[in-house]
């Protein structure tokens, strides 16, 4: 049933937002060098791995070391926030139109194709990086007995606010308590959430 629900409104997303999604490709490609499509490994449901879709917010060759050092840190008890957020603080890597895309998380619309191809549900963990999933604790590992979501507990409960420990022990919620009426809760939580602006990281 949610396998159908997830079907059904991926294909109505990309039907009614296509022309959005088309201006927001052109302004991206003409604001910055490269394409408008950024391709990614992620981990899925089992482990097993697959290939994200997002619009590009960093400039290319960008690296992932400060995130790598930054939730490394997080992951040993650190609180790296500033100013009450845990995103990279003043992330170089990040466009101009990149950062306006990340706090209305209009940069993960592409992953409604994941939705489609059964890569993802529209709920679920967040779906992480191949490097990220080796740092995780062995505890959380249960978080990928289910596929990752263009959503979650963690998009709607705070976002950038809250660090990575906080963001597996909501997975992990969910994973425990996952049903038809929880998802459809979160979907009804995630749109306030992207008109607050909570952002992304």
């Amino acid at each position: 049933m949610l396998r159908v629900i997830d079907v059904i409104a991926a294909a109505v997303g990309l039907a009614v937002l296509a022309p959005a999604m088309l201006i927001v490709a052109g302004i991206i490609r003409l604001t910055s060098r490269g394409p408008a499509l950024f391709r990614q490994r992620r981990v899925g449901q089992g482990g097993k791995p697959f290939t994200l879709y997002k619009f590009r917010t960093m400039r290319l060759g960008s690296s992932d070391e400060p995130l790598r050092d930054m939730i490394a840190r997080e992951l040993r008890g650190e609180n790296t926030s500033v100013d009450g957020s845990f995103k990279l603080d003043g992330d170089p890597r990040i466009t101009s139109i990149g950062s306006w895309l990340r706090r209305t998380s209009l940069d993960e619309l592409p992953q409604l194709l994941n939705v489609l191809r059964g890569d993802m549900a529209l709920v679920g963990p967040r779906p992480c990086l191949e490097w990220e999933a080796a740092m995780f604790p062995p505890e959380f590992a249960e978080r990928s007995a289910v596929k990752p979501g263009l959503t979650g507990l963690w998009q709607v409960s705070g976002r950038s606010t809250m660090g990575t420990l906080d963001m597996l022990r909501l997975d992990m919620v969910y994973v425990r308590s996952c049903s038809l009426q929880t998802d459809l809760g979160i979907l009804a939580r995630t749109l306030p959430s992207m008109l607050r602006g909570d952002g992304a990281r």
